[in-house]
């Protein structure tokens, strides 16, 4: 008698059932990272935190208009 016969065992068909309820549980573990990866925010680079930096002294006040341009055209020129 046949392997596949025999009470317990899952035959031929029952471990490619199993193999590609494997494939589909690791594809939808990769495509949740992928998700999840894409919407975690990326960190600010440091010119984009000066530039908030310097907008948020002018809008304050503590600088002019003349020294808040002079200043952003020098960052804007670092990039």
């Amino acid at each position: 008698m046949p392997y596949w016969h025999y009470p317990g065992t899952m035959g031929w068909a029952g471990g490619v059932g199993m193999l590609v309820l494997m494939a589909l549980i690791l594809a939808a573990v990769v495509s949740l990272v992928v998700v999840l990866a894409r919407r975690a925010p990326l960190p600010p680079s440091p010119g984009d935190t000066a530039r908030r930096i310097l907008d948020e002294r002018f809008a304050r006040g503590e600088i002019d208009e003349e020294e808040y341009e002079r200043r952003r055209d020098a960052l804007t020129r670092t990039r």
